[in-house]
């Protein structure tokens, strides 16, 4: 079994391809950050590209990660959240892919590209791409 290391503060984990358009690709990364949660490491996740859709009301709710129709994109959101996870969305992305719409509760922050590449420099943090 892995163990955290002890130099590792922090996991920044970027939803750039598992977006709405293909909902079975996006339980990973929320199983990844509660992972990472469960073993007390900060965790950070950016949403890019058509990811950031799923930060716009009704459509996280509306799109199930498996088959069996067991949990939602937006279960997944609301856990990660009340875990202790912060939820960014990506500027450019909101401007290509939300033109203007609001975001919902669990995100009310912005970060863009200059934030990830900072954090992916930092020796401290580790970043995933899904």
């Amino acid at each position: 079994m892995a163990t955290k290391q002890s130099s590792v503060e922090k996991l920044v984990i970027v939803l750039w391809s598992a977006g709405p358009d293909r909902p079975a690709l996006a339980a990973a990364p929320f199983v990844y950050a509660l992972a990472a949660r469960a073993l007390e490491t900060e965790v950070e996740m950016h949403f890019t590209s058509t990811a950031v859709r799923w930060l716009l009301p009704g459509v996280a709710d509306a799109s199930y990660t498996d088959t069996g129709r067991t949990k939602t994109v937006g279960d997944f959101i609301r856990e990660v959240k009340a875990s202790g996870v912060q939820l960014y969305a990506c500027g450019m992305a909101m401007h290509e892919h939300a033109r203007g719409q609001s975001l919902i509760a669990e995100c009310g922050a912005h970060a863009g590209a200059a934030t990830v590449i900072s954090e992916t420099l930092n020796p401290r943090t580790r970043t995933l791409i899904f």
